[in-house]
């Protein structure tokens, strides 16, 4: 039977579960001129650029952040904390709105992701990024969108980008094998989809792929954790070469993204391998 993200409705992420206690979180490292900057026409394409205070002038690796919250849900600035986060580790993080669920569906916030990473390439050394050194990282339904652009060469090549311009992916709690479309969220979302395996990241495994790290709670029973595992299973049995997968016990579905933050790290570890993964890759 296909993977299934649980049969409920999916919370925006965040949005009641964690940011009660986010909110007390000052917002991160924005250099002047880097809040609100636009890769596209449409209000919602814009983004947020973190950078690490000192450090030397020597650009700095990119990361670039996708939240989730159901494809319909989400806003930048909630999730300063994860760029507050990685900045403070050495990264120059990016995190861009894009357009959401009913204005849009399948596969327009993903197209909206692989322009703004073009933007990215072209642009990132103004604010001290290393454009050859991008990575990608997504929580939840951002995890989705972040394998879709690492998988799936397409998106990427549609932008005028290689699939080698990813230099790996994190994804955490991300959903990648949940078909059928039985749920509200992925009728909205992906109810049109001519072809839904063309939906479905676990069917673009592939043995060129880039690291990845996959991250999930044992307790999720919003996204299971077996979406994680199989695609980490497909990833291998395509001979892929980096593949790392990790359950932290007791997490659950919006813990893998909070506990990034500086006053929840003590839930998890997932602050120090997400960024152990990314210094190594």
């Amino acid at each position: 039977m296909a993977t299934r993200i649980v049969r409920r409705t999916i919370l925006p992420l965040l949005a009641g579960l964690a940011l009660p206690a986010c909110a007390a979180l000052r917002p991160g490292r924005l250099t002047e001129g880097a809040r609100d900057v636009a890769y596209g026409p449409h209000p919602r394409q814009r983004m947020d650029i973190y950078v690490p205070s000192g450090g030397g002038t020597a650009p700095k690796p990119v990361v670039f952040f996708i939240y989730g919250g159901s494809w319909a849900n989400g806003a930048k600035e909630t999730y300063s904390f994860v760029g507050d986060a990685l900045s403070a580790r050495g990264f120059v993080t990016v995190i861009a709105d894009y357009r959401l669920v009913p204005e849009v569906r399948f596969p327009v916030f993903i197209e909206d992701g692989a322009v703004a990473l073009r933007f990215v390439r072209d642009n990132i050394a103004r604010f001290g990024g290393n454009p050859s050194s991008m990575r990608l990282m997504g929580h939840s339904a951002g995890a989705y969108n972040a394998m879709m652009l690492t998988l799936d060469r397409h998106y990427l090549a549609a932008v005028g980008m290689r699939a080698s311009d990813i230099r790996s992916t994190v994804g955490l709690s991300g959903p990648y094998d949940f078909l059928p479309f039985d749920i509200d969220v992925t009728k909205q979302a992906f109810g049109n989809a001519r072809d839904s395996a063309q939906t479905q990241p676990v069917n673009f495994a592939r043995r060129d792929a880039p690291p990845i790290f996959l991250a999930t709670g044992s307790d999720d029973t919003t996204v299971l954790p077996r979406n994680s595992e199989r695609l980490a299973l497909a990833l291998r049995k395509a001979g892929a070469q980096s593949v790392s997968l990790k359950i932290y016990p007791g997490l659950g579905h919006a813990s893998t993204a909070t506990a990034l933050s500086r006053i929840l790290q003590w839930q998890a570890p997932v602050l120090d391998d997400v960024v152990a993964f990314l210094q190594a890759t």
